[in-house]
């Protein structure tokens, strides 16, 4: 699903600092949290991640780091009421930690307050001599991926409750690939997971031949009343290029639209937005490429893009192009979140990827989205819709952040895990979000996911009740049995609780849609309102959860960030209890022994 390979383990003072971002925006906070401003001062920064470290060592027992071990700094959060939190990866004797991941909450003092962590036990291994040598751990993961080996490198697994000396190597076949953990003693293969994350999966594709059923969006639906004015109006008094122009993208699925683009020079035009960091969509015309820069840059001498048909490929890329930067500015506007690694850097997509690749996802190895063109066959046109991108980029959210994982993934790629469940639902309540927030007449916003896709469900997810999905089974409660439930059926158990927290049980009418959502124990549950509810999502996500985060621990990481937000005697909080406990999540019933 995603990489876990530790990418700078140096302290990005540049991209460390966060604010919660409530004041001001859509998403207000409580009323006694005025936001204070986050100082850029690298030195504050760093005085922060010191104090940060210190304590960790301070309180060892209960951070569980030990002799051995260093703490890398991936993010630095500043809270408006003042609370610090950092976000550390962990090497061990120079070996990077797999689920060693923590984070270390801070007062304004600077004092220690807590800490979340992903391994409940020391990452130290029995043995650090390896039995295995590089190249044996390579053929073995080459075996196990069907692919070819990168070089192996030893790194310490500590997911699981274990702590074992084990090599990691990155297997790469036709264009995807996957990271495979072999033992180093013992040559037992100890995960293999795919590090892009499909929006289709194998399971459910398998599900939609077997019903003989394909999946057919209708497009070429008209202009868009929503344009903010934008089309073709070109360049406003340039004199230097390159320059801001304001063109238009004739999409495949929301109509015309407006879309900020570069203008090269007098009449030549660039899909690449300069107002957001450079945000661009390129074409990979058939390749399997990772790398962005190998993609067709989409130029025209007329800043309008596609034709509303498959029949132009600057179609799909104007969708592309258009939910991108609707999902950076609803992270923009509503959290502060500058890019999607925070880091003021450009989004990217890649459209028509590969030979008849019936999906879309996030690929961290690019850091990009990428978009097939559907096989022709049970999928007939890109996977372009706008809540598939926000869905899909809010997976490169979670990877910047929680990096929440599978827990284990099937020999035909079907992941399983409630940690990887967790990140699906996040996705899908983001991804939601950004309907709501982009507000177009051509896709209404709603609480259902992949509604235009053209299936017979008439949705492919929907957050309400989550079993009326037959698809894929999804679930509307948690049971011991939902660590074996493959993670977009599991989704359904946290999905459901962020929708009794925003909107109540019962039966609702949203604009055109019928909701009536159901609580396992018969309780009626109030909501609190959608901007709250994501507000208090969000919060968690970012300071309180890691990448072993499961529905219990979520549990708490929204208490948390609701207690932050509201206070711990506030409706809102009271309600996040009630929401989970409708999803049969509480305290009581958290299981003794934890995956």
């Amino acid at each position: 699903m995603r990489r876990p390979h530790i990418r700078s383990v140096a302290v990005a003072i540049a991209v460390a600092t966060a604010a919660t971002g409530l004041a001001g925006t859509a998403f207000a906070g409580p009323a006694t949290g005025a936001a204070h401003g986050v100082s850029s001062s690298a030195t504050k920064t760093a005085s922060v991640v010191k104090a940060a470290q210190t304590a960790a060592f301070a309180h060892a027992s209960a951070t569980g780091v030990s002799q051995g071990d260093e703490l890398h700094a991936q993010d630095v959060m500043v809270d408006p009421e003042g609370a610090r939190h950092v976000r550390f990866v962990r090497t061990h004797n120079g070996m990077q930690v797999l689920g060693g991941d923590l984070v270390v909450h801070l007062s304004r003092q600077l004092a220690y307050t807590g800490v979340t962590r992903a391994a409940d036990h020391t990452v130290k291994p029995a043995t650090q001599k390896a039995k295995l040598t590089a190249r044996q751990a390579e053929q073995k993961a080459a075996a196990a991926a069907k692919g070819e080996a990168g070089t192996a490198e030893l790194v310490v697994d500590a997911r699981g409750g274990a702590s074992a000396l084990a090599y990691q190597v990155t297997v790469t076949d036709n264009g995807t690939s996957q990271t495979v953990v072999v033992d180093a003693v013992t040559g037992k293969v100890r995960s293999s997971t795919p590090d892009s994350d499909e929006f289709l999966s194998p399971k459910l594709l398998d599900t939609l031949r077997e019903r003989g059923e394909t999946i057919d969006p209708s497009t070429g639906i008209g202009s868009s009343a929503n344009t903010a004015g934008l089309l073709g109006s070109g360049v406003s008094g340039a004199t230097h290029y390159p320059a801001t122009a304001h063109g238009t993208g004739k999409t495949l699925f929301v109509g015309s639209v407006g879309l900020t683009t570069t203008a090269t020079s007098r009449g030549h035009y660039q899909l690449k937005d300069p107002s957001r960091y450079g945000t661009e969509t390129r074409d990979a015309k058939g390749s399997y490429t990772e790398k962005f820069s190998a993609g067709t840059k989409f130029t025209n001498t007329t800043d309008v893009w596609g034709n509303g048909k498959t029949t132009s490929r600057a179609s799909a890329a104007a969708d592309a192009q258009y939910g991108v930067t609707k999902t950076l500015d609803f992270y923009k506007k509503t959290f502060n979140r500058k890019g999607i690694a925070n880091n003021s850097k450009a989004a990217q997509a890649m459209v028509h990827w590969g030979k008849k690749v019936a999906n879309a996802f996030w690929d961290p190895t690019c850091n990009c989205m990428l978009y097939g063109d559907g096989d022709g066959d049970m999928f007939k046109k890109p996977l372009v819709v706008l809540d598939v991108t926000g869905h899909e980029l809010t997976h490169g959210v979670v990877e910047a952040t929680a990096k929440l994982e599978p827990t284990y993934v099937d020999a035909d790629g079907n992941q399983y895990g409630e940690p990887g469940s967790l990140n699906e639902s996040l996705a899908d309540i983001f991804g939601s979000n950004v309907e709501f927030f982009a507000n177009n007449a051509k896709d209404t916003p709603d609480y259902l996911v992949g509604e235009k896709l053209g299936l017979a469900q008439k949705f492919l997810r929907r957050l309400d009740h989550p079993s009326l999905d037959r698809l894929e089974g999804t679930i509307d409660y948690w049971s011991s049995d939902t660590y074996y439930t493959e993670v977009h059926a599991g989704s359904g158990v946290s999905s459901h609780a962020y929708y009794l927290l925003a909107e109540g049980s019962g039966k609702k009418k949203i604009g055109s849609v019928n909701y009536d959502s159901p609580t396992y124990n018969g309780s009626t549950v109030k909501g609190i309102g959608r901007t709250k509810a994501t507000a208090i999502f969000y919060r968690a996500l970012t300071r309180y959860m890691v990448s072993t985060t499961d529905f219990h621990d979520a549990r708490v990481a929204t208490l948390k960030a609701a207690k932050d937000l509201y206070g711990a005697s506030s409706t809102e909080y009271k309600t996040v209890d009630k929401a989970w406990a409708a999803v049969n999540v509480t305290a009581a019933n958290t299981p003794a022994a934890r995956h």
